[in-house]
């Protein structure tokens, strides 16, 4: 424990140093992270307030920081909901400038992790490495079986260097929450929670051998897109070893024209590959930069490296869609409708202040041609719109926005004239028409159901709780609107679901009170030459279909 607190404070005190030769002593000083002294000559009107020069200082000082501070910058450059675009534009700049790892050092992590000699386990291994990252380092090998793979080497002693950075990130984190505005706005200790979790998981290479497989099994029987195979038994948390796909990177555009490949057929799947993991069934590869995309023969795509993914749930892929769908129709009452669903909107967000802001951003887009719409830098002003309006966008949209905005720029160069925007809207309707069959309906509304059950037998204690704060005479009043905004719905969705019930109830009784006393009597079921019972049937299925409809249209079913 105490040599655990000398290494992080020696750690503190180098990253308090690297930022503050970037400029940043006058905020350490402000915030209580540094020292007066530290600060002394520097007053605020002498640092450079300007965005586009602290974001540029900012990546400086996570370059210098080594490989914890340049994952974590290019991690958060995807959010783009809680930074500002200055700072995001900086951050997507930042590259692995790591140190090739010395042959020996990986051959005593393969052979450690794996319990056996390299040439037991390889018949040949390339000592010169084939690429090098701030995580790890790739080298080509051949199995003794003949096959030749790909093999990632974690740099050793990484783990315990990051959870160092991480726990003195957190700290900070915390003591910027507890002593500034902007921290608390931002939900600065969450965010870095987020961070951390995602470069944790980067640091698994069995897990990204699962996201791997993972992904493939959504393209089981589609021959144009294909993943390497996993080989788990020359696998561990520290070495990741998989199939060697020969192709071209999908950048090499004149290589590609070259060997007479068809760009706009490879745009086409790319796109639909990706919008099938996003939408169709919410796990995807979260990082599908050109490095990481080849084409093989027969226009085919390839996905490399999975160290991250995504994942979105069913709920939250459908509100993404409507809000898509929404923008394009210019429906910003429906957005805003999504986002109330959502439970995003802020305590001080002012509805007409954010439909008039949707609606601008509208009819900026309204006359431009579907080409050239770019979805991703749309979804970007509308993080915008949601930022200022005090709307929290969940991590898991901002993670998707990166991926739209990353694939948009590799797509422009397939074809210029594909419009990402267009390819999305078939899949966004699907995902907005899914709701409402009749297998989801149901299924929604058992679970409704069953959370309504769970809220009325809880009434009864509920009441009496309050019931005994009364008599104590403590009782007081705090009224939030939000939360009565959730009851009133909730009561809302209550009110009709009994009045469904009764209505058709009701009718119900009505046509088997007829059914019974006609059969008693043994007359047929005419009245007026009318068919009662059948017409009975008619008006029952009608009223069915209407109010079904209607309650499904208010969103409250």
């Amino acid at each position: 424990m105490f040599g655990q607190r000398i290494r992080h404070t020696k750690r503190y005190q180098e990253i308090v140093n690297v930022f503050m030769k970037n400029g940043f002593s006058h905020f350490l000083f402000r915030v209580g992270l540094a020292d007066r002294g530290l600060a002394k000559g520097m007053v605020p009107g002498e640092i450079d307030r300007n965005m586009k020069s602290v974001g540029k200082r900012l990546r400086h000082a996570l370059q210098d920081l080594g490989p914890s501070f340049i994952k974590l910058g290019q991690i958060a450059s995807t959010r783009y909901d809680a930074l500002p675009p200055e700072i995001t534009e900086e951050l997507e700049k930042l590259q692995d400038h790591a140190v090739v790892i010395p042959f020996e050092q990986v051959r005593q992590t393969i052979e450690t992790e794996l319990d056996d000699t390299l040439e037991n386990i390889f018949d040949q291994f390339d000592s010169e490495p084939h690429a090098t990252a701030s995580i790890g380092q790739v080298h080509i090998a051949r199995l003794h079986s003949g096959e030749e793979v790909v093999v990632k080497v974690q740099r050793p002693g990484l783990r315990s260097k990051i959870d160092t950075d991480l726990e003195i990130l957190q700290g900070i984190g915390n003591v910027l929450e507890e002593r500034t505005a902007w921290a608390q706005r931002y939900r600065l200790s969450a965010i870095i929670e987020e961070l951390s979790a995602s470069l944790r998981n980067e640091l698994d290479y069995l897990m990204e051998a699962r996201g791997s497989e993972r992904v493939a099994k959504q393209f089981d029987g589609r021959s144009f897109v294909k993943i390497p195979l996993m080989h788990w038994d020359f696998s561990t948390k520290r070495v990741l070893t998989m199939e060697k796909l020969d192709g071209i990177k999908v950048s090499k555009i004149e290589e590609l024209d070259a060997k007479g490949y068809d760009r706009k057929i490879i745009a086409r799947r790319l796109a639909d590959a990706m919008l099938h993991q996003l939408l169709d069934n919410g796990f995807f590869h979260a990082d599908p930069h050109s490095g990481n995309i080849y084409v093989l023969p027969n226009n085919t795509i390839a996905f490399l490296d999975f160290g991250e993914t995504g994942l979105i749930n069913e709920k939250l892929k459908q509100h993404f869609a409507s809000i898509i769908v929404n923008l394009h129709q210019g429906n910003t009452k429906s957005m805003i409708k999504t986002f109330t669903r959502m439970d995003i909107i802020g305590d001080k967000t002012k509805l007409e202040v954010l439909q008039r802001d949707l609606d601008d951003l509208h009819a900026r887009y309204e006359n431009i041609k579907m080409k050239d719409l770019s979805l991703g830098r749309i979804i970007l002003e509308i993080f915008s719109v949601a930022y200022h309006n005090y709307i929290r966008i969940p991590a898991e949209l901002a993670l998707i926005s990166k991926v739209i905005l990353t694939l948009e720029g590799v797509l422009r160069r397939l074809d210029p004239d594909f419009s990402l925007m267009r390819a999305t809207e078939p899949f966004a309707q699907k995902l907005m028409w899914k709701k409402y069959r009749p297998k989801e309906v149901i299924r929604n509304s058992i679970g409704e159901l069953a959370e309504d059950i769970g809220i009325i037998s809880e009434l009864p204690q509920d009441l009496k709780d309050v019931m005994d704060v009364v008599k104590k005479g403590k009782i007081g009043l705090d009224i939030n609107v939000k939360q009565s905004d959730r009851i009133m719905r909730r009561l809302d969705k209550l009110s009709n679901r009994l009045a469904f019930s009764i209505l058709m109830l009701a009718f119900s009784i009505l046509m088997a009170s007829l059914i019974i006393g006609f059969a008693i009597v043994g007359k047929d079921t005419f009245i007026w030459e009318l068919p009662i019972i059948e017409f009975g049937a008619v008006i029952a299925f009608l009223m069915f279909v209407l109010l079904v409809i209607t309650i499904i249209r208010s969103g409250r079913m």
